[in-house]
């Protein structure tokens, strides 16, 4: 057996080290061969230049004040990463950075190549089909929380989470023992460890606001195609998310297009079906705001969409029942799903279904139920759910808002132990 996972997550300048971002922030779990959490690391990290979206990873220079520099804690960052298999989402992102910084100091990273890290988001379309590619919304599948966002050590938590539900529905596949022989075989380079201690970021009460834009990046579908488009959506998302919109963002997103192979017009198409997306997840709860068409207004600008196209995207979709009104100054929560008072079951034998909240009886006993009907219960949400069973079907769990997201129904347990006892 090997020696289990290192789940890495990072915060940055920017998008890409080729303009000279830098980390600033790095999580590490220790996740063992079972994918249960064993220990966590995490430290600021001093990089000598400003800080980039500090709005979004809420890091200031006076938290840089006595933080270690990259060279400080390279050292340990190796030894904390050798013979486990390295894990992010996006890795492809964060391999990127460990190897321009490892370079920085003369030495190579075995992560040169992104595919010798192991991927959640990759792994979603396995796990997860139908899903979209941010931690957020592949967490709300198996109701993992995942809470201060845009912090390294709570986005590795999260992923080392997603990990562990990965591998608990999955644990004969011969896939983890050979990831386990390929980190045995990966070498980190032997840089002096310089005793220099790992520092936490100064945590305050208080918590990022997330734009209504940022927010809706959670919830876009997959893109589709090939996997180098999956990849360069996942810096879109970045690039949104944290409001890198500048002229300087663009030339950035058309670097990681060329070294995707994504040429101009697939680019462009991407682009178009992107923003889309987006503004349909921005108008999910039938209300746009001022603010909002601002920064999709930054949006289309940065992927070359123009003014009449992004009126029409915002127009086109449009929830009907918003009648002439663009805009609203204020927002709404999203309603709650309709449910009939007698909502009827349809499962035939190889339905699958998936459960919520704390149920009267133990999952185990209505998952039994259900088997016996030749009905296979599920510990995610996907687009191939039948029905989500639910403690409360107004609940607010992170599967409950997916099965609303695809359409998903969603019953009470009373409704299920109905047809389990006509059933009998």
């Amino acid at each position: 057996m090997h020696n289990g996972y290192a789940v890495i997550d990072l915060e940055t300048t920017g998008l890409a080290p080729s303009y000279g971002h830098r980390i600033i922030e790095i999580g590490i779990v220790h996740v063992t061969p079972d994918g249960e959490v064993e220990q966590t690391f995490e430290t600021v990290v001093n990089p000598n230049r400003d800080l980039g979206p500090v709005h979004i990873h809420r890091l200031r220079g006076a938290d840089m004040d006595g933080a270690p520099s990259f060279a400080d804690v390279a050292g340990d960052l190796a030894d904390r990463l050798q013979g486990r298999v390295v894990v992010a989402h996006n890795a492809s992102f964060e391999a990127r950075f460990l190897h321009a910084e490892f370079e920085r100091l003369g030495h190579r990273s075995p992560l040169k190549q992104a595919s010798s890290a192991l991927c959640t988001m990759r792994l979603a379309q396995e796990f997860l089909p139908g899903s979209g590619r941010k931690l957020a919304d592949c967490c709300s599948a198996y109701d993992i929380d995942l809470v201060d966002a845009h912090e390294a050590l709570a986005d590795a938590h999260a992923t080392a989470r997603l990990l562990g539900a990965y591998i608990g529905s999955s644990r004969r596949d011969p896939r983890w023992a050979t990831w386990g022989t390929l980190a045995d075989g990966q070498r980190w380079p032997g840089v002096p460890r310089s005793g220099r201690a790992w520092t936490a970021r100064r945590r305050t009460d208080a918590t990022a606001t997330r734009t209504r834009v940022d927010v809706a990046t959670d919830r876009l579908p997959a893109v589709g195609g090939t996997a180098e488009a999956t990849l360069y959506a996942a810096v879109l998302d970045r690039a949104v998310s944290e409001d890198l919109l500048a002229a300087s963002d663009a030339d950035q997103l058309a670097g990681y297009a060329a070294e995707f192979g994504l040429d101009a017009a697939s680019r462009a198409d991407l682009h178009r079906r992107y923003f889309g997306d987006l503004v349909e997840a921005v108008w999910a709860d039938g209300v746009l705001t001022i603010q909002d068409h601002i920064q999709l207004e930054r949006v289309a600008r940065l992927l070359g969409v123009t003014d009449d196209e992004l009126e029409h995207a915002v127009h086109s979709r449009q929830p009907a029942r918003m009648g002439a009104r663009s805009f609203s100054a204020a927002t709404q929560a999203a309603p709650a799903a309709a449910v009939a008072e007698e909502p009827a079951i349809d499962l035939g034998e190889g339905s699958i279904v998936t459960l919520t909240g704390e149920m009267r009886r133990s999952r185990t006993e209505i998952e039994a139920d259900l088997a016996r009907l030749g009905i296979r219960s599920a510990p995610n949400v996907t687009k191939k759910t039948a029905v989500l069973i639910a403690a409360d079907v107004d609940s607010l769990s992170g599967k409950a808002r997916k099965a609303r997201q695809y359409g998903i129904p969603i019953i009470e347990e009373d409704v299920l132990e109905a047809a389990l006892a006509a059933a009998r």
